[in-house]
């Protein structure tokens, strides 16, 4: 029996996934979670195979919480289950010791066969990733761009900005103070060799990380 947990901040998609697992004869959902803190501590309790995690919990970003959860148990595998497109995240789930990356797009059955595989020590990602990464070991040397040196935060910070959303609106959906968010653009800014949001939305652009 696959002993899974979902940590998801909507009762329709956490409802929905439920629903999922109970027609399947091997999986069992043994916990769920709809914030940073409560799967940190649902997680050595529940003894899981699988974690299925959503980056954008509302207390904390995703990415910075699957090293945690390795922490706690290490043979829990983390399959990542986001809204967002593989280009934009999948890359640093996959580095930060994530087995798989799905949208939430994708059918019920590949949900289903992406936790059987990750169970059995596979990795689930898609070809075009799969390309990307052996890319990236195969050639240590070529120069990443500039995005790829952020932080989790300031990461997803450049993604919201590049959409053309307000310092305010991003304290909002951060659930963090101005000041704090002015202090991660100034950051971010300086990494890229940036200087205002225009050039910030054309880099986002360009680089093809809009949804």
């Amino acid at each position: 029996m696959i002993r899974v947990v979902i940590a998801d901040d909507h009762d329709l998609i956490r409802n929905g996934f439920a629903g999922l697992v109970r027609a399947e004869e091997d999986i069992e959902l043994v916990g769920e979670a709809r914030t940073a803190e409560e799967l940190l501590e649902l997680v050595p309790a529940a003894r899981s195979d699988v974690v299925v995690l959503d980056i954008g919990l509302p207390d904390r970003n995703g990415l910075d919480l699957i090293p945690l959860i390795l922490e706690r148990d290490r043979s829990t595998r983390i399959l990542v289950l986001s809204m967002h497109p593989e280009e934009r995240y999948a890359c640093r789930a996959i580095s930060a010791g994530a087995a798989g990356y799905l949208s939430k797009e994708a059918v019920a059955e590949e949900l289903v066969a992406a936790i059987r595989r990750v169970h059995r020590r596979g990795r689930y990602i898609s070809p075009t990733l799969a390309e990307e990464l052996a890319a990236e070991a195969l050639e240590p040397d070529t120069v990443a761009p500039p995005h790829t040196t952020l932080s989790n935060r300031e990461y997803q910070l450049l993604l919201y900005l590049g959409e053309g959303r307000s310092v305010k609106d991003a304290a909002r959906e951060f659930r963090l103070s101005v000041n704090t968010i002015h202090s991660y653009r100034r950051r971010l800014l300086e990494k890229m060799q940036l200087h205002t949001n225009n050039e910030l939305i054309r880099y986002v652009l360009k680089h093809d990380l809009t949804e």
